[in-house]
């Protein structure tokens, strides 16, 4: 950092992460962070979906974190809710999940069956 413009540009971009995960009346991302989903892998998941939502200018869209969720076995666990405060919850996620979840769910409105809770528990 050598200038003040720099110092502004740096303080924009932490302000935008921040504002990713306020809520802003949009669709919400919650992930688990308690340490059974850190654990787990939470962490990268997290910052994935940050990256997803920010990469695409969602502005209608909040990531933030949670405790735990209470099914430690299926961590990490992240869920998603509508504006009309319906909920899928996906289990078992990994980053490179991320990007199909975000296309297929949060961008076209269409749950990703094959990484939710329901399809995991009937086919294990």
């Amino acid at each position: 950092m050598k200038t003040i413009q720099e110092l502004a540009q740096i303080r924009q971009r932490a302000l935008d992460n921040v504002n990713l995960r306020r809520d802003n009346h949009g669709m919400r991302i919650i992930v688990g962070m308690a340490t059974c989903g850190i654990a787990a892998g939470a962490r990268p998941v997290m910052l994935k979906a940050v990256e997803e939502v920010q990469k695409r200018g969602l502005h209608n869209v909040t990531v933030s974190q949670t405790g735990c969720i209470g099914m430690c076995r299926l961590e990490p666990i992240m869920e998603v809710f509508d504006e009309s405060g319906e909920k899928v919850t996906y289990v078992k996620v990994e980053p490179d999940m991320i990007p199909r979840i975000i296309t297929e769910h949060i961008v076209n409105g269409r749950p990703v069956k094959e990484y939710t809770i329901g399809y995991y528990e009937e086919n294990n």
